[in-house]
């Protein structure tokens, strides 16, 4: 099986790493992609562009061969619509599962998604929740999708599981406050991606 794991990554932080590999080794993922969004559908364009954000990303990840990167919707021009990215992967990958991981704030607003009853014809979704985390009251659709991560090898996509994580309480917002505020980011992202913004003089205004 192998994990899908999408974002602006603006900047790519801890919050997002660290959820990414949990992920991966709770779900004994053969792979993680990770994949940078070209144009989000659902949020503001960042104001970095796709070339330092993909770059930013490659810096985090170097040394940490467990979580790759992907960068299909970077080279797909429009919004970067999650539908298509996984059918795309499928048609790459014919015989492997596939795994959406989302985060549970992002998971209640999956309905407003393009096509998003079509993301369980193409995968699995998995969702990041806080510990103690309730998920708010199911749609029939989604209630007959939720199983086990032991259940998720059964078949081949479809299914819908709830995996609790590490709650590290940062946010790529909060970074760029810091960083336009002219405060240090330390120990929220990676040294390498500090470097990188600080030598292209990123996120200087909120």
């Amino acid at each position: 099986m192998i994990g899908v794991y999408g974002g602006t990554f603006n900047p790519v932080h801890y919050g997002h790493l660290r959820t990414a590999l949990e992920m991966k080794q709770r779900l004994r993922l053969a792979q993680m992609l990770m994949l940078p969004c070209h144009s989000p559908p659902h949020r503001p364009e960042p104001d970095v562009p796709p070339a330092q954000r993909v770059r930013m990303l490659e810096l985090a990840l170097e040394g940490t061969p467990e979580l790759s990167l992907d960068r299909r919707e970077l080279e797909r021009p429009g919004p970067s619509y999650m539908v298509d990215t996984l059918a795309s992967l499928g048609r790459e990958r014919p015989a492997t599962s596939l795994i959406l991981i989302i985060g549970a704030d992002a998971f209640n607003g999956l309905e407003t998604w393009r096509e998003w009853r079509k993301l369980f014809d193409h995968a699995h979704v998995a969702v990041m929740t806080r510990p103690g985390h309730k998920p708010e009251a199911l749609t029939e659709f989604l209630q007959a999708r939720l199983c086990g991560v032991e259940q998720l090898a059964e078949k081949p996509a479809g299914g819908l599981c709830m995996l609790e994580v590490t709650p590290l309480g940062i946010s790529a917002t909060q970074i760029r406050r810091l960083i336009a505020a002219g405060e240090n980011p330390k120990f929220l992202l990676p040294d390498a991606v500090i470097n990188y913004i600080n030598q292209h003089q990123l996120y200087r205004t909120a």
